[in-house]
């Protein structure tokens, strides 16, 4: 019989530091010890201990008395690698900054990575179409764009691993990342109200809707009957995910009972609504105004400046190579993040029409 060795605390947490390191969950520079013993929940002499051995390993170099220990990588370390397979919302996320950006961030960590051939919007965003191109797909693990609920329940039951950007992940065991919208959100809806708006529609994707609003989305409705604003399907229009869809919702809209405020869900539904609206001559924020729940670059370009929800969509890529990293090795990763986002007054909105100087600044 091999003989028994009892691994003590401080060997537990080098090696533990030992694997976060290589994976390059810190970058080049190791946190402090302060730092360390309160994440691992350990004394902070027990993990000064574990970074002295990885230092005496050469897996750590001093910098000197109150400096950083650099995290110096062996040259011939070769981490495990996968082909991550990133299946977007519609064909216009293969051409986003941050999308690409997370390509590449992935590919920098030794992965292979590549957009699918196929969108959710190609599959009807269906369980049924979408696990058989799963199935016929060569791919070690895959990075789902906004997917429904359905299609990321169906993930998190498979074998393979999967990653939620963005999409309904709420409560669904899987690991995930997108921004923590509601209180930017329960802000814009708060200013609306305050400049008095009293009709205020939200521009949703299906999946956001059906087959009932989703966590973010109530919550927002809650907030407008909070304010004495009756709400029902008028704020939540149907449309069919297309763009003939929203431009004959937006007319619809705008025939009988018209809203003073709307809120698009995306840069794209925003742009679009934006523009269709001109072209019938109504103007933000004169006649209507318009807030968009996502930031995009475009937006530095416009005038008058867009009033959005901003967040930092670089905070996604570092996570997903985190969990790819994590994967790679074996290691099980379920954690869902949540960037913080806050809601930025631009140019597009206004008072109600109507309102004069009785709403309040």
């Amino acid at each position: 019989m091999r003989s028994f060795r009892s691994v003590s605390l401080v060997e537990q947490v080098a090696g533990h530091l030992r694997r976060e390191f290589l994976q390059g969950m810190f970058g080049t520079k190791a946190p402090g010890v302060h730092r360390l013993a309160a994440e691992l929940g350990v004394h902070h002499t027990t993990a000064e201990e574990a970074l002295l051995i990885l230092e005496k390993e050469g897996l750590l170099v001093g910098q000197g008395a109150g400096r950083p220990r650099r995290i110096r990588i062996p040259e011939h370390f070769t981490p495990p690698s996968m082909r991550v397979g990133i299946l977007p919302y519609e064909e216009s996320d293969r051409t986003l900054h941050s999308l690409l950006e997370m390509q590449h961030n992935l590919q920098d960590a030794g992965h292979t990575a590549g957009f699918t051939s196929m969108t959710l919007v190609d599959l009807g965003m269906d369980v049924k179409r979408v696990a058989r191109f799963v199935k016929d797909s060569d791919v070690d693990a895959w990075v789902i764009v906004a997917g429904s609920r359905e299609v990321l329940e169906w993930f998190a039951e498979q074998a393979i691993p999967a990653f939620a950007l963005c999409g309904r992940r709420r409560d669904v065991p899987i690991a995930g990342i997108g921004p923590d919208k509601l209180p930017a959100l329960i802000d814009a809806v708060d200013r609306l109200v305050a400049l008095g708006h009293r009709r205020i529609v939200l521009l949703l994707r299906e999946e956001h809707r059906k087959p009932q609003p989703a966590f973010v989305v109530q919550a927002m409705l809650n907030r407008m009957e909070s304010h004495g604003l009756r709400t029902g399907a008028y704020n939540l229009p149907d449309w069919e995910n297309n763009p003939a869809g929203l431009r004959r919702c937006l007319d619809s809209l705008f025939q009988s009972t018209p809203p003073s405020a709307l809120i698009a869900d995306e840069s794209i539904l925003f742009i679009m609504t934006q523009h269709h609206l001109a072209r019938k001559g109504i103007l933000a924020p004169q006649h209507v105004s318009l807030i968009c729940a996502d930031p995009d670059p475009i937006f530095q370009w416009l005038s008058p400046s867009v009033a959005h929800i901003l967040w930092d969509s670089r905070k996604q890529g570092h996570r997903i190579v985190g969990w790819a990293n994590n994967v790679a090795r074996g290691k099980e990763d379920q954690r869902q993040n949540l960037i913080k986002a806050e809601f930025v007054e631009g140019g597009t909105i206004g008072r109600a029409p109507g309102m004069g100087k009785r709403a309040t600044d």
